[in-house]
């Protein structure tokens, strides 16, 4: 069977990798790695679905046993991604996408250097505040640290293999599909297909 695709999306807080990944979710064969962290739920977040909230106890236990394909530490928490059961459905022919931090996709990109790496960009850091703002979740004090963050990782966005930018939300997600699809059409991943033709021959 042929190995799935590892797809790794990154982007600032507030760019909207969310809505994004959550259409483009709908339209294949994908598993979503839920990350996991030790912040506190927002308003709506469900557990195990939006992500794995866990005690900073439990995360340290995780990491010292190798159980975590990357972590990172970011405004004050841990976040990071479970390994096994994104080994799993990779091994089992299913893409998997990650939605993760820059400071764990470098960490990725260490130890899985095949997978593909994506950057969603606001269109501006204006636009980012006018985004964050609205969220209306976060205290100023907190929106001010996030934009800081967001500039240093859009500084680091051109160790990425694709840049996108949301700008127009069905375009953002028709801009990830083409990404996707176009990669599993690359000759290193759909070598198999050259074969399974000559077999018929």
């Amino acid at each position: 069977m042929n190995k799935g695709l590892l797809i790794v999306v990154s982007g600032p807080s507030g760019c909207g990798k969310g809505t994004i990944l959550a259409e483009v979710l709908k339209s294949g064969n994908f598993y979503y790695s839920v990350s996991a962290t030790t912040r506190a739920p927002r308003p709506g977040e469900v557990d195990g679905v939006n992500y794995s909230f866990l005690t900073k106890e439990k995360f340290e236990e995780l990491i010292n046993n190798d159980g975590m394909l990357e972590h990172a530490f970011y405004c004050g928490n841990y976040y990071g991604t479970p390994k096994e059961q994104v080994m799993k459905n990779l091994e089992n022919g299913k893409d998997v996408i990650l939605e993760i931090e820059v400071q764990g996709a470098l960490k990725v990109m260490e130890t899985c250097p095949e997978a593909v790496f994506v950057f969603i960009m606001p269109p501006s850091v204006k636009e980012l505040r006018r985004r964050l703002n609205k969220r209306g979740t976060e205290s100023e004090d907190v929106i001010e640290k996030r934009i800081a963050q967001a500039i240093s990782e859009i500084k680091l966005a051109n160790k990425y293999n694709y840049i996108m930018v949301n700008g127009e939300l069905e375009k953002a997600i028709a801009d990830l599909i083409s990404i996707i699809n176009a990669e599993k059409m690359t000759r290193k991943r759909a070598e198999y297909l050259i074969n399974e033709v000559l077999e018929n021959a």
